[in-house]
């Protein structure tokens, strides 16, 4: 996604079981391997998992400017 992930959309590079596709590979994002896991963001499930990263995805999404 050359301009970005919108958040609450589904990487492209993410395939049927929800692994990356490119994992290991130079054209990954910097920020996907930055991203390191830790017991509070994976919790004790993968839904817990899924809501963590919801959150974060919407805490740092780009303000929306509406014309006036």
């Amino acid at each position: 996604m050359l301009s970005g992930k919108p958040a609450g959309v589904k990487c492209v590079q993410l395939d049927d079981e929800m692994r990356c596709k490119i994992f290991g590979h130079p054209d990954r994002p910097q920020v996907c391997g930055s991203l390191k896991p830790a017991a509070g963001m994976c919790g004790d499930s993968r839904d817990q998992a899924m809501l963590w990263i919801g959150d974060l995805e919407k805490a740092t999404a780009p303000a929306i400017n509406i014309p006036r």
